[in-house]
């Protein structure tokens, strides 16, 4: 029977060593190039900056005039009855009158008060603040597909700590086996040996789940661009020598929420001075060239003429003068003034936020780093002290009680170490987001 079950065990092993051969590596580069092109919320964000990036490159047309041209063809039939006082009345019927009509309009605004400066100063910002939203976006996305990645390393080395603790314990109903068959051993001792095993198994097939809905996670970071099988790396590099000071210097000039922060500030700006060229005149250029004609069929009248033509050009200029609009200009400029201080506040709300995250993100990296050198000790040491209570137990100096206990112990460091190694990664991950330097 004990034979049947190691022979199965081995024929799983195998099975699952040739569908890990059939997977396609998918490295972490290639999960965040496939997000980069493929994730949903950065394709949205995308299309906001294309629509920015089209007013830029219309941005001086608000400096030039717009020309309109106009055309229209009316055509009446009436009937007319005329009366004069020294001459015998006349009428008619069918009377057909034919106008056409065309004209040319140019409108220039010469003067608004540098208001089309601000337009185009407001235009550039947004365009400046959409490549922000989009590289904060992406820089967001990297960051959870890094997290999704190395989840999915994470719950592969919890596998293979368990498959090691299932050798383990194949070695523990091996020698209980023997210990029985010999007079040595006891049959419970044989039983817990085979719980023990069997809960390993079922640990397995339950961690080979929680790994396929990693995999299912990750891949809907990336657009569902992911190989349907594919396998991740076996490690988490970690990058050990950031310092407080590297990740403070310039981050004003790094940070996407801070340079939201400060593009919010200067298009508060601009809008107050769009809302100051209202006080000012607006002088305009015109011009119109016309045309007019006008064709009577079976006129009555004596006096009409059948055919009447006009055509003709002017120019000019204007200027609209606001007099009186009841205080709205004065009062909007205030609103104004109230939204940039109230950006202002945001700004450095903003600013002592993503300092107080980055020193609190810097203490736990310190923290993790220093938790995952303990745990690399623990592991070598749980080690071997489970390979001294193994011998022990072969040597039936020891019970199996102490050997669960060594066991129970490994099981732990793994789990500590396994934590502190993706805690760690996401300490690292978390300071280069809140810098901006998680992409270049």
């Amino acid at each position: 029977m004990q034979g049947k079950k190691t022979a199965t065990i081995a024929l799983i092993c195998f099975l699952a060593m040739g569908i890990g051969y059939a997977q396609q590596m998918v490295t972490l580069e290639d999960a965040i190039a496939a997000a980069l092109k493929n994730n949903y919320d950065i394709r949205l964000l995308q299309n906001d900056s294309v629509a920015a990036s089209i007013n830029k490159n219309y941005i001086y047309s608000g400096f030039l005039p717009s020309i309109n041209g106009t055309i229209g063809r009316t055509q009446t039939t009436s009937a007319q009855k005329q009366q004069y006082k020294d001459r015998p009345e006349v009428q008619g019927s069918g009377i057909r009158t034919t106008n056409l009509n065309a004209a040319v309009n140019l409108n220039w605004v010469l003067f608004d008060g540098l208001g089309m400066f601000a337009t185009r100063d407001k235009i550039n910002e947004l365009f400046e603040l959409g490549r922000i939203n989009v590289k904060n976006q992406v820089i967001n996305s990297v960051a959870n597909v890094i997290s999704g990645y190395y989840i999915i390393v994470r719950q592969k080395q919890k596998l293979k700590a368990i498959e090691e603790q299932m050798s383990i314990n194949e070695e523990r109903v091996k020698l209980a086996d023997r210990k029985l068959s010999v007079g040595l051993g006891t049959r419970p001792e044989l039983l817990q040996a085979k719980v023990d095993l069997n809960a390993q198994k079922a640990a397995h097939l339950e961690q080979q789940s929680i790994m396929s809905q990693s995999k299912e996670a990750l891949n809907q970071l990336t657009g569902m661009q992911l190989p349907e099988n594919f396998e991740v790396s076996d490690s988490i590099p970690i990058h050990a020598g950031l310092t407080l000071s590297e990740i403070q210097n310039q981050i004003e000039a790094t940070s996407p929420s801070i340079l939201q922060a400060i593009k919010n500030v200067d298009l508060s700006k601009i809008s107050l001075n769009e809302t100051k060229a209202k006080r000012w005149p607006t002088i305009s250029f015109g011009s119109n060239y016309n045309f007019a004609r006008t064709d009577i069929a079976n006129n009555i009248s004596p006096f009409a003429p059948v055919y009447n033509r006009n055509k003709g050009f002017n120019f000019g200029f204007s200027a609209q003068i606001p007099l009186l609009n009841y205080m709205n200009v004065n009062r909007n400029i205030r609103q104004a003034k109230l939204d940039i201080a109230y950006q202002q506040i945001i700004l450095e709300k903003q600013k002592t936020t993503i300092n107080v995250m980055v020193k609190a993100g810097y203490y736990n990296y310190s923290f993790q780093l220093s938790a995952l050198r303990l745990e690399e000790e623990n592991i070598e040491l749980a080690k071997e002290n489970v390979f001294i209570a193994l011998e022990r137990f072969k040597q039936g100096v020891s019970t199996y009680l102490e050997l669960r206990e060594a066991q129970k112990s490994l099981e732990d460091a793994y789990d500590r170490l396994i934590a502190a190694r993706y805690n760690t990664k996401l300490a690292e991950t978390e300071l280069l987001r809140l810098k901006g330097e998680l992409i270049r």
